[in-house]
């Protein structure tokens, strides 16, 4: 049975070359065999797929016939297409049968980077840390301490002693890359790859740092201070760029930093507000009183309850919530909650059957 080249791809058949291009690229980095978990049967299957879908005549002729022909031939001619077997990449035109060198960054530049080595980065960090509601609401600055790889003081990461000079990387001649060749189902391979001992650069120090042995890392503890926000949720995450661990001669990761906010026995936020529950006494919430509440920020503050509030009400102070930006800020929300007493003595149960005679 013919092989279907667009389920292989996992395309639609109306796919056009550049979606064609995308999804090779997906697949191919995902199964190349020298990659971790790689898989030389589907990368066999995929090119295969792709070498005939990414050109206009051998698609037409699939399209027609399920395949496509060498050269223009017609259905039947033998052989498969340009030197390639239908049962996947034939090599034995190359070198004689023997292995053949090439560059990987040529031939798969465009999945694999461009051609260009990609540039080591340090691991990222994540830390979790904990914080009062009053210090969400208005922000707050923290200091950590964690112990990680980052770079050393005492050569400020160059990896040479203080005044020392450089020379030419024996291991690279300079380049700042070294070729290893490797064997795969493509032959023996030549890659690419950063030189350990000059991280890229090209020169090493005459002179090795003595703290951290010529790396320009070293494990250490470091304090960080982190700017908490004000508004900030629970839940939500702080990035600070080039706070993770460092690498010799690549990029510095990054410091997630996860906060997690206390719940307050009083307020609580929606959204830039603020609600509480208020108990008032019946009688207040007959004839009218004012209250005094105390505020996220210490202070007190009067609240007017109007006669003949009703249970469940809401009264709304402005500018007192969450602070939106330099500003302005949200509201307090005071739900009114109406305490009815449980027992009344003789005097209160004559004066409420009072107010009942009266309608009340």
């Amino acid at each position: 049975m013919a092989k279907n080249y667009y389920e292989i791809l996992g395309i639609d058949k109306k796919a056009s070359k550049d979606d064609i291009k995308k999804q090779f690229r997906k697949l191919a980095h995902k199964y190349h065999p020298d990659k971790e978990g790689g898989d030389e049967a589907k990368f066999k299957e995929i090119s295969e797929a792709y070498q005939t879908l990414s050109d206009d005549k051998k698609r037409s002729e699939y399209d027609m016939y399920g395949r496509a022909f060498a050269g223009g031939g017609n259905p039947g001619a033998g052989q498969g297409f340009n030197g390639f077997g239908a049962e996947g990449f034939d090599f034995s035109n190359f070198a004689g049968g023997q292995g053949f060198e090439f560059d990987l960054g040529d031939i798969f530049g465009d999945i694999f980077g461009g051609g260009r080595q990609q540039q080591k980065r340090g691991r990222d960090i994540s830390v979790d840390i904990q914080i009062s509601f009053e210090e969400s609401i208005f922000g707050v600055e923290r200091k950590i301490l964690i112990n990680k790889v980052g770079t050393c003081e005492s050569c400020a990461g160059s990896g040479a002693e203080k005044g020392s000079k450089t020379k030419t990387c024996p291991t690279c001649n300079g380049k700042g890359k070294v070729h290893e060749t490797r064997r795969s189902f493509l032959g023996s391979v030549s890659v690419n790859k950063i030189c350990e001992a000059c991280h890229g650069k090209g020169e090493i120090p005459e002179k090795a740092c003595a703290t951290c042995r010529g790396e320009g890392v070293r494990k250490k503890s470091e304090e960080i201070k982190i700017q908490i926000p004000s508004g900030i949720e629970s839940g939500e995450m702080i990035r600070l760029s080039g706070k993770g661990e460092a690498v010799p001669g690549g990029q510095t990761g990054d410091l997630y930093i996860k906060v997690y906010v206390e719940a307050h026995k009083i307020w609580k936020r929606e959204g830039a507000d603020l609600r509480m529950d208020l108990n008032v006494k019946l009688t207040d919430a007959l004839l009218g009183a004012e209250y005094n509440i105390k505020t996220l920020e210490g202070g007190d503050l009067q609240i007017k309850i109007p006669a003949g509030i009703s249970f469940g009400e809401i009264l709304r102070v402005k500018e007192k919530g969450v602070p939106i930006d330099g500003k302005h800020r949200g509201n307090l929300l005071i739900r009114v909650i109406i305490n009815t007493p449980q027992k009344l003595t003789k005097k209160a149960q004559k004066l409420v059957e009072e107010l009942k005679e009266e309608g009340v």
